[in-house]
């Protein structure tokens, strides 16, 4: 009405305002698992990330049975394909496929899974904020603030001058990550992986149904994959070797497109990215601030599977953070982040070390690898069991003398 004063709007709050019991850096596998794991605690999450979701990542896309368990509760994977057979074969020869009547493991794009992840972390209570930049980390000293003791506090800084306060922090920002930098985490074996998402006619697209290949490759330690979505009519392909070699590591992607009779088809996207493994001793916390996933540099050596070290992790880190946030004292956040470490250590560490046994061996014999899993079937059983989560490297040669004795061999 005329005359009524108009009222000026306030701003809008901050959304990163307050003290956050856990605050998450990166919203992929590890990180809205962490914070899925912690919302569903109680506390009171945030979870950051540069990217807007979906977005694309350079990534194979194979849920094996160990990411598969390690899912939210009924978590709905959106899968692309569900593979049954795999071909093998090595540098282009001596081609053999293999069949299971049980699913080896799915196939999914990661901008469709990873969002479902982070639907179902803000489902379980955490707060999503997206388009901020994460610069790094700062463990607060011990004077006290509106009543608030500092010693219990972290700040999280961002690009564009603000920070968020928090009583723990789990890093889950990638294998460059600057939350790892800030706990120390070290690596001993860094890898090049390049990829080709190439769309094929539906013909080519049936013919690679339920069916993935397998080629260990020339150069030492490498192999190179073609994933189906089938959904999407679209191929995976791609290979990884240790870093150092790129232009001969191009040079096997480029002859492995054209093997397979690809060449003609056109990418939709080409990238690469380096994948990064934890030496045994680096550590997995810092104060109040834990890391989880590729931040951490968790991965499997040999086939440098990251999804499932991701999804666990990063569920133990959520519940660690958890309890990292209602510790009063440092010794308290020390035993919590001990707690946290011992869990990673006495599961993933296991498996890692029982990788990088594998890894050495195949580098020196790719070819003993080959006609195991071509020709001797309870080799091939080994390789279904794994992908199917009924196995582990680590229990196979710790079970079976055969794989030590083919580890030892191939390593000489």
């Amino acid at each position: 009405m005329p005359g009524l004063p108009v009222e000026p709007s306030l701003p809008d709050a901050d959304p990163l305002d307050g003290v956050w019991d856990v605050v998450v850096v990166g919203a992929g596998p590890a990180g809205s698992s962490a914070a899925h794991a912690a919302a569903a605690h109680g506390r009171r999450v945030l979870l950051l990330d540069k990217a807007e979701h979906p977005r694309y990542k350079t990534c194979g896309g194979g849920i094996i049975g160990p990411s598969r368990d390690s899912l939210p509760p009924d978590f709905k994977i959106p899968f692309q394909d569900r593979v049954h057979a795999v071909t093998f074969a090595l540098d282009g020869r001596f081609t053999r496929t293999r069949r299971s009547k049980r699913m080896l493991f799915g196939l999914v794009n990661r901008n469709e899974f990873d969002l479902r992840l982070v639907e179902a972390a803000q489902k379980a209570g955490a707060v999503l904020v997206t388009g901020v930049t994460v610069t790094g980390v700062e463990q607060q000293g011990g004077e006290q603030r509106d009543g608030e003791d500092r010693r219990r506090a972290v700040a999280v800084t961002l690009a564009d001058g603000r920070s968020v306060q928090a009583r723990a922090v789990v890093g889950a920002d990638g294998s460059a990550s600057r939350i790892g930098r800030h706990v120390g985490v070290t690596f001993d074996q860094i890898d090049l992986g390049l990829e080709a998402e190439i769309p094929v006619p539906e013909r080519v697209a049936r013919d690679w149904a339920g069916r993935i290949h397998l080629d260990w490759g020339p150069l030492p330690g490498s192999y190179g994959w073609v994933f189906p979505k089938t959904e999407s009519g679209t191929l995976t392909v791609g290979v990884i070797s240790a870093r150092g070699d790129g232009e001969r590591t191009k040079q096997y992607l480029a002859d492995y497109i054209r093997r397979l009779g690809l060449a003609g088809f056109e990418p939709s996207v080409e990238s690469g990215h380096l994948t990064r493994c934890r030496t045994e001793d680096s550590p997995l916390s810092r104060g109040r601030v834990l890391v989880a996933g590729d931040a951490a540099g968790l991965l499997e050596p040999w086939t440098r599977e990251g999804i499932s070290y991701a999804l666990r992790s990063g569920r133990l880190a959520g519940e660690w953070a958890a309890q990292v946030a209602e510790a009063t004292s440092p010794t308290e956040v020390r035993r919590q982040a001990l707690n946290y470490a011992f869990a990673i250590k006495a599961g993933l560490g296991v498996e890692m070390r029982a990788g990088r046994v594998m890894l050495e061996a195949f580098e020196r014999r790719p070819h003993l690898f080959h006609a195991a899993v071509c020709l001797v079937a309870p080799a091939w059983r080994a390789f279904a069991r794994t992908t199917q989560g009924q196995t582990t490297f680590a229990q196979i040669m710790r079970q079976y003398a055969a794989a030590r004795r083919l580890a030892s061999l191939a390593s000489r």
